[in-house]
């Protein structure tokens, strides 16, 4: 399946979609006023220990101190596991990593076992064993790495390793040279922390281009184009001493018409803020992202193709499988997300729509689990999140709604105001009563409820005056005393 990275740079910010026979399959934004933290390496300082919680929070110079949970705290092999409060204290400095950016309210989570990722490889300096990616299924393939890099390391030598998905094409030199890499980055953070001060930052991550290099280029990608020369260079500079074979790939588009708008990324962009999602068989999706989890919901809409009804659902839900997963990727919605897919009788209808979902889930970078359909016809599962969701990046709530998606109706805040001009004639002696609201309000007032108004006008004994105040939101209004 050909595949292309296009890398679009501007001052305050980068954007990477990755398309598959031509069609956007993921997009990751980093804004120069808030690049990701995933991956950085900090000398933490311990502000308050809970052992209630089992958990610790340590500032690392932001804003917010850093979470860091006791199952996050490296222990040597064989140690006995210990309460946190027999681990940390106040005021104690320790290197931690940053594995999860903060969410919402949430400060960064944290751990204390260091992980440092190359191209082929991630080496974990406090551990001893080898591991292998479980993308890498085949049991003797694995096996054969395994032996392949323990032959590589010198006996002497320490540290722990983990073989990443594109080591299975990487060559001796190529693997030599990620592992002369990674120690030499190990090095120089062990160096920096002897004199470090707490809350300093010993090693920053990758920026996104050179992560792309890194950690998105496949032997399925055949092109990776970027829009700004200077970023260009740079990445063919890295290319050339880290990834050599990917250097004939880069290319720096120089034409006048902006590269998303080329491509159609800036429409799959605004597709993917949309709550609907419209299937090609005339189905549509709903997705609702919450605090808690997210909602996908499956319909037939206009759908009424197929030889009986089972077999619409059928496709329909075929065809949803894998609009989900693509969707899922595009969003990057994490955490516990429910998908309800339209009922099915029949359990072989059941089993081919399961299928279809987890063959078009394996395509994500991102680790998911995923149960089969419920006693309430529900797929529950969760996928890992390590940041924030396009939505949470690009949106903030509505303030006129405050996120709720609904307002309150012109009839709803005329009776509101009718209560609170009660209210404030059974408790002031006013002269006259004036209403200041939005136009929709102001207008139902003088049409509909005209009566209303009128009727408690004549039980106040007081007049009751309106003034449309344009810059008012339809829930928004004020009762002024004269």
């Amino acid at each position: 399946m050909s595949e292309e990275i296009l890398i679009n740079v501007t001052p305050q910010e980068i954007r990477v979609a990755v398309l598959q026979q031509a069609v956007v399959q993921e997009l990751h934004i980093e804004r120069a006023s808030a690049r990701g933290l995933v991956g950085n390496i900090y000398q933490g300082r311990v502000c308050r220990v809970l052992p209630g919680m089992q958990s610790a929070f340590v500032e690392i110079g932001l804003d917010r101190a850093a979470f860091l949970h006791v199952a996050d705290i490296w222990c040597a092999p064989g140690e006995e596991p210990r309460p946190i409060e027999r681990l940390l204290y106040e005021g104690q400095t320790l290197m931690v990593q940053v594995f999860k950016d903060p969410l919402g309210t949430k400060g960064a989570r944290l751990s204390t076992q260091i992980g440092l990722a190359g191209r082929f490889l991630v080496f974990l300096p406090q551990e001893t064993h080898i591991g292998i990616s479980q993308r890498i299924e085949d049991e003797a393939e694995r096996e054969l790495l395994r032996e392949k890099l323990q032959h590589l390391l010198p006996d002497a030598e320490h540290g722990g390793f983990i073989i990443r998905t594109m080591a299975e094409t990487a060559s001796d030199k190529e693997l030599l040279a990620d592992i002369e890499y990674l120690r030499k980055v190990w090095s120089d953070i062990q160096a920096a922390a002897k004199d470090a001060a707490p809350k300093t930052m010993l090693y920053h991550d990758l920026d996104l281009p050179l992560r792309v290099l890194r950690d998105f280029v496949t032997e399925e990608t055949d092109a990776i184009v970027v829009d700004s020369r200077e970023t260009f260079l740079r990445m063919q500079s890295f290319a050339g001493e880290y990834t050599s074979a990917v250097t004939k790939r880069l290319s720096h588009y120089q034409g006048e018409r902006p590269l998303f708008d080329l491509r159609g990324v800036e429409d799959e962009i605004e597709k993917a803020l949309a709550r609907r999602v419209d299937l090609k068989s005339g189905g549509y999706l709903i997705l609702d992202q919450t605090e808690a989890l997210t909602t996908v919901d499956v319909n037939t809409g206009g759908f009424v193709g197929g030889r009986n009804f089972d077999d619409t659902i059928f496709k329909t839900n075929l065809e949803a499988a894998q609009t989900i997963a693509r969707q899922l990727r595009l969003r990057n919605l994490g955490g516990i997300i429910i998908v309800d897919f339209i009922d099915m009788d029949n359990e072989e209808h059941q089993a081919a729509v399961l299928a279809e979902f987890k063959k078009a889930l394996s395509k994500d970078r991102v680790r998911i689990t995923i149960n089969g359909f419920s006693a309430l016809g529900l797929v529950e599962m969760t996928r890992k999140r390590n940041r924030e969701s396009l939505a949470h990046v690009l949106c903030e709530p509505c303030p006129v709604c405050q996120g709720r998606g609904e307002l309150k109706t012109a009839q709803t805040v005329c009776y509101e105001i009718l209560r609170d001009l009660l209210r404030e004639a059974r408790q002031f002696d006013a002269r006259e009563f004036r209403i200041l609201a939005s136009q929709q309000v102001i207008d139902m007032f003088l049409d509909e409820e005209s009566q209303s108004l009128a009727q408690l006008g004549d039980f106040i004994a007081k007049p009751i005056s309106l003034q449309v105040e344009s810059q008012y939101s339809q829930e928004q209004y004020d009762v002024i005393l004269m």
